[in-house]
C-alpha cells in the first residue's frame, strides 16, 4: 500500500494552520457558550463554555508541541526532539482530566442540595448554543483528525479527540438543558456529570496513546506486515530474519536483518541493504530511520 509523503517542513506548516483554525474557532465558542450559559441559567452550557476555553490552551499546547518536535537534531538531541509531541499530548490529557473532574463535581454538588425546585430553567439561547457547538466540534473533530493522519502527529490527534470531547459534551448539554425546559431542571446537572464522564475518558485514551509512544512500543499489526511485504519484494531478498519497530514519539525507527547470497560481492550485498533501507522510508513516512543488517544464506535464490 503506497502512503502519503509529506516533508518535515509540511508537516509542521500543516499542524500549525490547523491549530489556528481551531484557536480562533474555540475562543468564538467559548465566549458564546459562556454568555449563553450565563444569561440563560444554564449550568451545563457554562460548563461546556469552560470545557471550550480549555481548548484554546490545549491548542497553544499542540503549537507548541509541534513546533519543538520538528527542529532539527543537534549534539544534545542527535535523535531529534520528536518525543515533545508526546510531552505536549500528555499535557493534554492532564488539562482535560482536571477540567473533565471539576465539571463533574460542580453537577454533583448541585444535585446533591436536593432541591430540583430551586434550580433555574435554561433558557432558549442556552439550547440553540448547545446545537450549533455540536456541529462545529463534529466538524472540527473530522478536519483535525484528517491532518493528524495526513502528518502523523499524536499531538494533533489528541486535539482532535479534544474536538470530539467538546462535541460529545455539548451533546450532553442539549440533554440536561432540553430536559430542564420539559420540566425537569436537575437534568441540567446530571447533563454536567456525564460530560465529565466523556471528558475523563477522552483524557484516559490520549494518556494511554501517549505513553505507549514514550516507552518505545512497536508499530502496529497492520504496518508490520505491510513493511514484510515491502521487504520481501526487494530483489535478491531471501528472507526477513529480524524485523524490530519502536515509536519514537510521532516517528517510528526500524531494525531489519535480512537473508541474501552467501556468495554475493561485499557490493551486491549493500546494495540489497540500501535498496531495502530506501524502500521501507519511501513506502512509510512516518520511518525516521531505518537500519538493515545482511545475513548470509547458502540458499539458491532461483529456489525462491
Amino acid at each position: 500500500m503506497k502512503h502519503l509523503t509529506v516533508s518535515t517542513t509540511n508537516e509542521k506548516d500543516i499542524a500549525i494552520h490547523v491549530s489556528m483554525v481551531s484557536l480562533i474557532i474555540n475562543l468564538a465558542l467559548s465566549a458564546m457558550k459562556l454568555a449563553a450559559g450565563f444569561f440563560a441559567h444554564s449550568g451545563a452550557m457554562i460548563s461546556d463554555g469552560v470545557h471550550s476555553a480549555s481548548d484554546v490552551l490545549s491548542t497553544v499546547i499542540v503549537m507548541i508541541g509541534v513546533t519543538v518536535s520538528n527542529k532539527q537534531s543537534d549534539k544534545e538531541h542527535p535523535y531529534g526532539h520528536e518525543r515533545m509531541e508526546c510531552a505536549a499530548s500528555m499535557l493534554l490529557s492532564v488539562l482535560l482530566f482536571l477540567t473533565g473532574i471539576g465539571i463533574g463535581m460542580n453537577g454533583i454538588k448541585k444535585i446533591a442540595a436536593g432541591n430540583p425546585a430551586a434550580l433555574a430553567v435554561p433558557g432558549f439561547p442556552a439550547l440553540a448554543a448547545a446545537v450549533l457547538s455540536i456541529l462545529v466540534k463534529e466538524w472540527m473533530y473530522w478536519y483535525t483528525r484528517s491532518a493528524a493522519k495526513k502528518i502523523h502527529s499524536g499531538a494533533l490527534m489528541a486535539d482532535a479527540w479534544h474536538h470530539r470531547s467538546d462535541s460529545l459534551s455539548s451533546i450532553g448539554s442539549f440533554v440536561g438543558i432540553l430536559g430542564a425546559r420539559m420540566g425537569f431542571p436537575v437534568l441540567d446537572p446530571i447533563a454536567s456529570v456525564v460530560i465529565c464522564i466523556f471528558i475523563v475518558k477522552a483524557a484516559w485514551d490520549i494518556y494511554k496513546d501517549t505513553m505507549d509512544k514514550m516507552i518505545d512500543k512497536s508499530c502496529d499489526d497492520r504496518t508490520i506486515r505491510a513493511m514484510t511485504d515491502v521487504i520481501l519484494h526487494v530483489p535478491n531478498v531471501l528472507s526477513i530474519d529480524v524485523l524490530r519497530t519502536r515509536m519514537f514519539g510521532s516517528k517510528a525507527y526500524v531494525d531489519i536483518e535480512i537473508s541474501a547470497d552467501e556468495t554475493l560481492p561485499l557490493k551486491e550485498a549493500h546494495q540489497i541493504a540500501e535498496n531495502v533501507h530506501l524502500s521501507i522510508e519511501r513506502e512509510f513516512p512516518e520511518v525516521k530511520h531505518c537500519m538493515v543488517h545482511v545475513n548470509p544464506s547458502a540458499n539458491d535464490p532461483a529456489a525462491r
